[in-house]
This record gives structure tokens, sequence and C-alpha cells, in this order.
């Protein structure tokens, strides 16, 4: 099966009303770079990746999620997604066109099946980065970004129809059913999935880490300085990888991960995996238990900016 066009996750934009605390949290607590900023906006580099930015923060009125960006390879298969899009009839925000934010480049917004915005882009300047040193608990880069829907089902065929992911494995609640999808666009295990919730929100957005030991790390840092922790540290069945979850200072779920899980392109088979089994859930026993506190702040706030396009 023909790799998607889009090459790999970009940045998360957020907005809400008190931007100042969280550039304080994604800077001075979660570890990331305060690299350039814009009228009512600020961007958030990680040390170890050469993407400009992996989070956006702007001031609104609103608690919302500005888009999801994603990377093409080129302004010719940004061009050709587009008009796929448009002629399957997904709605357009704008056209093709050079992007203004830092690193330039070329690319198109658009609406998803569950109204969130979705920008592609080619050509964008690397920033220089480094390599993250042993024992320094800062994210090497943005991993994946995880999204709720009360139509999940359609929301994970919205994504594999109209942008070529692929899936790579579900989790299931034992006879209550399916209720997270993990998908890819590259070798990684996925770079997005989606879950059952009551409504559009952000589930969570995670950040990868270096190593265990720089896991466990940043892990106990965010626990000294309180930070709300919701679910960890453990390790999960479904991508091999580790998580430590905490919220951001207006409610969204963060995690710290590592040692996610590669898998090939074509001979990837999907499980099912009944997270009412301790191992599938947690194959180290370490995290608190998954119940409804952690749910409910997974479930997040119903997202403000469904089919509303962000101004900038």
């Amino acid at each position: 099966m023909t790799k998607p066009l889009i090459t790999h996750l970009r940045s998360v934009a957020i907005a809400a009303p008190d931007l100042d605390r969280q550039l304080a949290f994604y800077r001075d607590l979660w570890g990331l770079a305060h690299t350039e900023s814009d009228t009512g906006v600020r961007f958030l580099a990680a040390e170890g990746s050469p993407e400009q930015y992996v989070v956006r923060l702007r001031k609104d009125d609103q608690k919302r999620l500005d888009l999801v960006a994603f990377g093409a390879a080129s302004t010719a298969d940004v061009d050709a997604l587009a008009a796929e899009l448009a002629g399957k009839g997904v709605q357009i925000i704008c056209e093709p066109q050079k992007i203004d934010t830092p690193g330039g480049g070329y690319g198109f917004r658009f609406f998803d099946g569950d109204g969130r915005v979705v920008e592609v882009s080619s050509d964008v300047a690397t920033r220089e980065f480094r390599t993250i040193e042993e024992r320094e608990s800062i994210p090497v880069r943005l991993s994946h970004f995880v999204v709720n829907s009360a139509n999940p089902v359609a929301t994970v065929d919205w994504y594999v129809e109209y942008l070529g992911f692929k899936l790579s494995d579900t989790l299931c609640l034992g006879a209550r059913g399916d209720f997270m999808w993990f998908l890819r666009c590259n070798d990684w295990h996925h770079s997005f999935a989606v879950s059952r919730g009551p409504h559009v929100a952000v589930n969570h957005v995670s950040f990868e880490m270096r190593g265990i030991d720089e896991y466990l790390r940043g892990t106990g840092r965010l626990l000294r300085e309180g930070v709300q922790k919701i679910w960890g540290p453990g390790r999960h069945k479904a991508g091999d990888n580790t998580f430590s979850y905490f919220m951001d200072k207006v409610g969204n779920t963060v995690e710290y991960t590592t040692e996610l899980e590669t898998v090939d392109w074509d001979s990837h088979h999907p499980s099912v995996y009944d997270v009412t089994k301790p191992d599938f859930i947690d194959q180290w026993g370490t995290a608190n238990q998954m119940n409804e506190f952690v749910a409910k702040q997974m479930f997040n706030d119903p997202d403000r900016g469904v089919f509303v396009a962000p101004p900038l």
C-alpha cells in the first residue's frame, strides 16, 4: 500500500484566555523553547527537533484547538492533496499558498470530518537543533496527537480514506467495545489517534523524551513542581511506549513518552488490545488505575473551535 502524501506530524496549535500561564507552563515546566512571537501568538520548539515549532499558543476568549499541522514532502504533494480533498467535497479553509509563520513554507488548511482545522505544509525551513544530553529531561520531539470524537469510527474512516493514514492497533474495553484507534502516516506506530468521547475535544498531546531515564526524570521533576498528574508512570502495550500524563494550565492533557514502537508500513497487522487486562493497559503495573478521574480529564471540555477557523 502506498504511503500517504502526509509525511509526519509537525505541530499542535491551541488557544486559551490565559496565554501567560500557558506559555510559562510549556516553557518553564514542560521544557520547550520559546522561539518566536507574533501578535498574540507564541511558538515553542522541542530542542531535539528540526521543526520550527511543535506547539503554538494563542490568546482567545475561549479555550479551543486552533489546528493540527502535518508535513508533506513537496509543494506538488500539497497541491495534489488539496485538489484531491476538494474533489471529494472536503471544505477547504484556505487554498495552497505561502505560509507566514516561522520557517515559512507552502500549505493549505481544511476541516476534517469532525470540524477540526488541519494544516498540511511543505518546504518549511528547519531550525538548528541539538542532541538532547544524557539525563536531560526535556522533549526531543512531538510524538503524537490524540483527539476525542463522539463518532470515532467515522473519524477514523475519514483519516484513512481522505488522508491515507493506516490503522496500527485498536483498544477495547472488553464487551463494551472499541474505544481508541491508533493511526500512522509513517513508520511510527502512531502519530495520530482517535478516542471515543462525549464530544469533539483534545484528548492529549504527547512528547518524546530521550530515553527511559530522561522520561522518568521529567516525570519526577513535574511531580516535585506540583503539576497535576493524571495517569502514570507506566508502559502501554499498543505502541510499547511509556506514559506519564499531566494537565496543562487550561485543562489539556499532555504526555511524556519514550520508545514509541516503529512498524513496517506494509506488513504490520493491527491487533485489538483489551485494556480490561492489566498487562495490556500498563505492562509495568506501576501506573495509577485507569478510572473515571483519568477518563474525565482526557474527555476535556468540548472544543469551541469546531468548524470555526482560527484568526491566524
